[in-house]
């Protein structure tokens, strides 16, 4: 949905909370969950999808008649794409994931293939007049990282997909992309490391003399392109587990030039005195299937464990302390029990002001509730994902036109064409 707030940006939930790797599996989520989120959060205006697509999902999408029926149901059903995740490539759900959701790649030629796929599909469904985003990995696991070599070599991908999204937009007017997303133990994450590589590898003279070989593009509009094309997608669990302030993310990437093309509203856990019960308190949330990476805060030492069960061993053996941040996904709307606490209670109106500000894309993430506790999907996936929407809104304090029940629905968009 657009809401009516300074910089008119669009808000939507990740449709990877939803099971399913094959396009089929997706289409039947999407057909199952999405006319009753709309009813209740956006029944009078057209409402975003947050669409995730796999590798396989992307190939299926290949397929003319499956890209077809997806604009026919998205125009019969009132709904617009404006954002792909096109992070996890394989299996997400239901299996061991861990470090695996990483694979391939940026420095891996697959990774490329996939996402110049996806942006072309992004390209047919994004209404005239949006810009589109394509959320990624940021660069690679960090312990994959062997060399200068491997540096050079994402970089080096990232430019040539930006030369791809520069190409779609010459040929269709469709302003798309990348948004690298920062998370932790991975190649790119924290703010300071991302600044970094965006301007030494991304933005340097280097890059620039690579795109315009690429394009044929003058050196200053190859400079402006790649800032066009290539951004962040700015995680607000991910910043919390790092013990980073998101507002103060949000201000430095724009000091520094980088586009914020997505901003995704998610929490972590954290258990502000760890202590002897920290296991036993934190094991539910311990799924097997997602890496939990945990970071803890102690007399101004930062210590990083790549899971859960690492930071299980270091309270074992009485290296662990102070406050632990663990990235797990839980609702926005969720209060944990005492003495654990969820990071949702930092986003305060600082933030918010700053988020509608610096980009159009708020993309509700919580892709972990399959594998919560019980007592919290107690409510039922719907629910949970319109109690989030409520959350939002009601800290955005986006309007809608008309009543107050009807608060931050927005403008109708052109129909796509089928």
């Amino acid at each position: 949905m657009q809401l009516e707030l300074p910089g008119s940006p669009h808000l939507t939930y990740c449709t990877n909370i939803h099971a399913g790797e094959r396009w089929s599996d997706i289409e039947d989520a999407l057909a199952t969950h999405i006319p009753t989120v709309k009813a209740q959060v956006s029944p009078s205006r057209p409402m975003g999808i947050g669409l995730r697509l796999s590798g396989a999902a992307a190939s299926d999408l290949g397929e003319p008649q499956a890209l077809q029926r997806l604009i026919a149901f998205l125009r019969d059903a009132d709904l617009y794409v404006f954002t792909i995740n096109a992070f996890p490539y394989g299996s997400f759900h239901g299996t061991r994931v861990k470090e695996q959701v990483y694979e391939p790649d940026w420095r891996q030629e697959g990774r490329l293939h996939f996402t110049n796929h996806v942006a072309n599909i992004m390209a047919r469904l994004l209404p005239d007049g949006l810009e589109g985003s394509i959320s990624t990995v940021p660069g690679a696991y960090k312990d994959s990282i062997a060399s200068q070599a491997d540096v050079a070599r994402m970089a080096d991908a990232m430019i040539r997909h930006a030369a791809h999204l520069h190409a779609i937009a010459r040929a269709t007017g469709k302003k798309l992309v990348l948004a690298l997303e920062p998370e932790p133990c991975c190649f790119l994450e924290t703010t300071a490391e991302t600044i970094a590589y965006f301007e030494q590898h991304l933005f340097s003279p280097s890059a620039i003399d690579i795109f315009q070989r690429l394009t044929g593009a003058t050196r200053a509009s190859s400079e402006t392109a790649l800032r066009t094309h290539l951004g962040v997608c700015l995680d607000a669990c991910h910043a919390a587990v790092e013990f980073e302030d998101p507002t103060e993310c949000v201000k430095r990437f724009d000091a520094a030039g980088i586009r914020v093309a997505k901003i995704q509203l998610s929490s972590a856990l954290k258990l502000p005195n760890v202590g002897a019960d920290a296991a036993a308190l934190l094991k539910p949330f311990d799924d097997g299937i997602y890496l939990h990476q945990t970071v803890e805060a102690r007399n101004g030492t930062l210590t990083r464990y790549a899971d859960l069960a690492d930071a299980f061993v270091a309270l074992r053996s009485g290296d662990a302390g102070g406050e632990w941040r663990v990235h797990c996904h839980v609702p926005l709307f969720h209060k944990p029990a005492a003495p654990l606490r969820s990071t949702a209670g930092e986003l305060g109106p600082d933030f918010w002001r700053a988020a509608v500000r610096a980009t159009s894309t708020i993309e509700i993430e919580t892709y972990t509730f399959l594998a919560l506790p019980a007592r919290i999907r107690r409510i039922g996936l719907t629910e949970s994902i319109v109690r989030e929407y409520r959350w939002v809104l009601g800290h955005l304090g986006g309007r809608r036109s008309g009543s107050k029940e009807r608060r931050a629905e927005g403008k109708r968009l052109p129909e796509l064409e089928t």
